[in-house]
This record gives C-alpha cells, structure tokens and sequence, in this order.
C-alpha cells in the first residue's frame, strides 16, 4: 500500500544546501600588476619630467653661472627653500667652497641683502666666516643704519643671518632685536611679508620641511625672476614625496 506524505511529515524535510565546487585556483603571477598600470605609467612619466627638469635646473644654475660663483648665492637659496637641494648637493658644496675662497676679498661690496645671504650659506654649511661684514651698515654712532629699514627684502635676510650667531657675538644679537622690531612692524601691514617670515622662522628651526617647501612655493612663483624650470622641478619632487609616502602608508 503506497504511502503518501502528509503535510505533517512534508514540514519534517530539512532542504539541504547547495553545495558548489571551489576551484582552489593559485594567485596569478602578475599581481595587480595590470590594475596599477595606469598608475605606473603617471609614475614613470613623472620621473622622466624631473630627470629632465634637473639637467635644466643644473644647466641654468651651476653650468651657465659657473664663472660667477656670487651670482649662485640667491638659485642655491631657492633651491634649498624649495626642497631640492639634495638633488644638487656636491654642486652646491663646490659653489660655496668658491664663494668662500673669495670671501673676504668681496666682504666690503653688496647690499644687506646678499651680504647677509652670503654669511648665512657659509656659516650653515660650516664656515667660519666673520660677522664683521655687518660693520658697514652702522651708522656713525654704532647704530644699525635707519634706512635699511625700508630695505624690506634685506631685512628679513639679515634676520635669518642674525639666528646663526654664536655666544658673544654682539653685532648679530644687535642685529636680531633690530630686524625682529621692524619685520614684525611691517609684518602687520604685510600678508606676503608675514608668511614670508613664518616660511624663514620655519627652515631655522627646521621643522615640518615639507611644508615649508609647499608654502615657499606659493611665494617663490610671485617673484619678478623666478625659475620656471626649477619650480617645476620643486612640484614634481613634492609630488613625488607625497606619492611615495603613499605608498609607504598602503604597506601592510
């Protein structure tokens, strides 16, 4: 007698899962080699763009000006400002080594801007350069000249000169209370010239390099004699950094 299935037993069936085959396939070894091509050939062309970048910077900078070391002190500055210097780092030592060769034949001449630009690259790369150059900016009473005050670009150079000072030096502790008093007057009247003196205070301290790369750009392309060629170069490398830190960041 056949046996039909009554809706009791009909609820009693369990409905079994259904299985499928995995193939248990091995990683392919490309990688992600194809999703990241896009990617690889931004990187690649920007490594291209900066090699060339570099021989112009180079070319411009220490090849064309070679025969003129004193006209190296302001490019070697940008330069160093923008991030790059390690890029040109025997070229400058070989500049400054000239530069300092002749230094106290040329002491007397130049304005206070490329006098105190001119101590400040020596004495931060180990030169024993005197502060007596700074002498022929005092007045007859031993005061710091008041007509330097409207040298604005010259002040804020002899600024940074005046933090290298070491104990005892009486001129540059002169000299640092003097252009700290009238930067920071005309800083109030000034929004270039205040972020110009943050991106100053920032590199003598050292600190956040990156950042004070990416702010100096953003001044130095305001300038009248800008290098194109070498603020190109300043952004590729910046560029550069920011992805390679990326990537440091994305390793597991």
């Amino acid at each position: 007698m056949p046996v039909h299935a009554t809706p009791a037993a009909e609820s009693q069936i369990i409905s079994m899962p259904e299985w499928r085959r995995t193939a248990n396939f091995k990683p392919s070894v490309w990688g992600d080699r194809f999703a990241n091509y896009a990617e690889d050939i931004i990187t690649q062309t920007q490594m291209q763009e900066q090699v060339e970048e570099l021989k112009q910077v180079r070319k411009e900078v220490f090849t064309n000006a070679a025969d003129d070391s004193s006209h190296q002190l302001k490019p070697i500055d940008e330069i160093q400002r923008l991030g790059v210097a390690y890029h040109f780092e025997s070229e400058i030592d070989q500049a400054l080594e000239r530069i300092h060769e002749t230094y106290q034949d040329i002491h007397d001449g130049g304005d206070l801007y490329n006098v105190a630009l001119r101590f400040r690259l020596l004495r931060r790369h180990g030169y024993n350069v005197s502060c007596d150059v700074f002498n022929k900016f005092k007045d007859t009473n031993g005061d710091y000249k008041k007509s330097l005050v409207t040298d604005l670009s010259g002040m804020l150079s002899f600024y940074e000169a005046a933090h290298l000072r070491v104990h005892g030096e009486k001129l540059l502790e002169e000299a640092l209370v003097f252009t700290t008093t009238h930067l920071q007057s005309a800083s109030a009247k000034s929004s270039l010239l205040k972020t110009q003196i943050t991106e100053a205070v920032e590199r003598l301290l050292k600190t956040m390099e990156r950042l004070g790369a990416r702010r100096y750009m953003s001044i130095y392309q305001d300038e009248a004699s800008y290098s194109e060629n070498l603020l190109k170069l300043a952004k590729l490398d910046f560029n550069w950094q920011c992805l390679h830190k990326k990537e440091l960041s994305d390793i597991p």
